[in-house]
């Protein structure tokens, strides 16, 4: 095959186009087909890596400039991040583009060198390569505080059928198969006999496809009795956010667009991450809170909440429940906080050099971890800020809450790509966990999901509006939640020991 004879720049310019035309899978392009044949393309190119003398560098340089494209076109909306406050972080742009993608490509570059510790020619090489570059994705969603956007089973954003398999082994699990079916394509470009496999993995994903249409076909639209939920998305720009000079009308608007009328008025009122422009402190604001909650609403919000802790200032991310009257329920702090967002890892030392985060001007603590927190006139609630939603696994804490609360302002992630990648990791933590997840934008999209993934109500990028919808009732425990990955672990255990089983005589 062409592929396998390319030497030079030209097979790193291949390698990161075809890195570039997988990402194309995800969120808002849905091009599914283009990220296994991008797999399978890079199978070859290994091929042509492991007939050289230097078989590890140019295995590793292979896989860099793939996870090079792959990270770039699917996270460029990170730029978009550092031109709020242009004249501040404008400068860390350039830097954050392409030293960010770079970075994680090394995840790439290392499973591709290790592929060649056990490259074997036919269908073994198709399960080493889905073992390296499982590792891979699991190493990049959990070291350094983790960064698991974007894995493989985000690629079928296309098919909310394929993604009720989140619910048996979560996210991770349908990465691997992925990553599996992905490579398979490869064996349809030798004229061995192990082309079978190809076709045994087209075949488990059309009864994926199967077995998922026939679950939502089995899904209800009930909803919790009693809870009318109401979802307010501000839209207010983010260099207008904290202005002194808007801060009275950014919080009149939250306030106005809580209070409009509807047919059936709202039980819990849900602002945005971070959303009041002022602390949730003092009389006025104690009286517009105990205004709008009267005799029996609740009120659910993102704020900047500041503590005097062992003698110095701490600011946290957080999120409020005020009960009727205003009277404040509780509290919970982000513990997942955004690296060079709201924290600099190695503070002091980037700093002196200028780097700063670009959410927060003097950093945020972290919280304790997930928290299950009690509402009034509603089940238990598990509140998630912004990104915390997309770690697989570690959005709920005991006891099991009722539903997820993900308040989030993704006018950090621009217009579009950004916010819909995001609703999506929304929506699959949803089917792992059967649970309803209420997610409050400040730009949008807010939405009402419910426990199979599909989304019941939801307000649009840029609009200041808002959504009012019933909450959906949750499932009874996943197999994800009650086993964790132990299905996961048992396949790939399966696919380690196929990986490294003795070749037969005969090469498929």
């Amino acid at each position: 095959m062409a592929l396998t004879q390319v030497r030079g720049y030209r097979r790193l310019a291949i390698a990161a186009g075809l890195g570039a035309a997988g990402a194309l899978a995800f969120e808002p392009f849905r091009a599914f087909p283009l990220l296994l044949l991008a797999y399978g393309a890079l199978v070859l190119l290994l091929d042509g890596s492991a007939a050289r003398d230097r078989r590890w560098r140019d295995a590793a340089l292979t896989g860099w400039a793939f996870g090079f494209g792959f990270f770039l076109v699917g996270h460029y909306w990170i730029g978009y991040a550092f031109l709020v406050d242009a004249e501040a972080h404008a400068w860390q742009m350039p830097f954050a583009m392409v030293l960010l993608p770079a970075g994680l490509a090394l995840f790439f570059a290392a499973a591709a060198a290790l592929c060649m510790i056990i490259w074997r020619p036919g269908l073994q090489r198709v399960v080493v390569f889905a073992v390296a570059f499982f590792t891979a994705e699991w190493l990049r969603g959990h070291i350094f505080t983790g960064f698991p956007w974007n894995l493989p089973g985000y690629g079928w954003a296309g098919s909310t059928a394929v993604l009720q398999s989140a619910a048996v082994w979560g996210v991770y699990g349908l990465s691997l198969l992925t990553l599996l079916f992905g490579a398979s394509f490869a064996l349809l470009a030798n004229r061995g006999r192990a082309w079978w496999f190809n076709a045994a993995m087209t075949v488990l994903f059309v009864a994926l496809w199967v077995g998922g249409a026939m679950r939502l076909l089995g899904a209800t639209d009930a909803t919790v009795e009693g809870v009318r939920l109401r979802l307010v998305q501000p839209s207010t720009p983010q260099p207008e956010k904290y202005a002194p000079e808007n801060r009275q009308r950014n919080w009149r608007r939250l306030v106005d667009l809580s209070s409009l009328p509807a047919a059936q008025q709202p039980t819990h009122i849900i602002w945005p991450e971070a959303a009041p422009p002022v602390l949730l402190e003092g009389p006025e604001i104690a009286a517009d809170i105990a205004n709008l909650t009267g005799d029996s609403r609740v009120l659910m919000t993102g704020q900047v909440r500041v503590a005097e802790e062992n003698g110095q200032r701490n600011s946290y991310n957080s999120f409020a429940i005020f009960g009727p009257q205003g009277k404040l329920i509780g509290t919970y702090d982000k513990f997942h906080l955004v690296p060079f967002g709201e924290y600099v890892p190695g503070g002091p030392l980037l700093r002196a050099i200028g780097v700063t985060e670009v959410a927060a001007s003097t950093g945020f603590s972290s919280g304790p971890g997930p928290k299950t927190m009690m509402v009034p006139g509603a089940p238990a609630a598990g509140p998630l800020i912004c990104y915390e939603v997309i770690f697989p696994g570690e959005v709920t804490s005991e006891p099991r809450p009722g539903w997820l609360v993900n308040v989030t302002d993704d006018s950090w992630f621009g217009p579009d790509t950004g916010p819909m990648q995001h609703l999506l990791i929304a929506r699959v933590r949803a089917i792992e966990e059967g649970l309803p997840i209420v997610r409050a934008a400040n730009s949008g999209i807010s939405a009402v999901i419910d426990a199979h993934g599909r989304v019941r109500a939801s307000l649009g990028l840029g609009l200041r509006d808002v959504v009012d919808a019933n909450l959906p009732v949750a499932l009874s425990p996943t197999p994800f939640v009650r086993y964790g990955n132990v299905m996961l672990l048992t396949f790939l255990l399966m696919c380690m020991a196929a990986a490294v089983w003795p070749p037969s005589s005969r090469q498929a």
